[in-house]
């Protein structure tokens, strides 16, 4: 699962260099601002992650018990 949240965030990271170069900003700004957006969407993914994969171990063991 972690393999999949660093590539989307890496998909992410270099989808955002190539919006901010099409928009013509400085090289350092554009690299900061993909960063930011790659932090962010790792983030975001690895969080929704843990809990998708709890929601389903929790609805496992709710199974197994009955």
């Amino acid at each position: 699962m972690n393999k999949i949240v660093l590539n989307i965030g890496l998909l992410v990271f270099f989808i955002g260099i190539i919006f901010f170069a099409y928009r013509g900003l400085p090289v350092e700004v554009i690299i900061f601002r993909s960063l930011l957006l790659f932090l962010f969407t790792t983030i975001i993914a690895g969080v929704f992650s843990i809990i998708l994969i709890k929601s389903f171990s929790k609805n496992f063991y709710k199974k197994d018990s009955n």
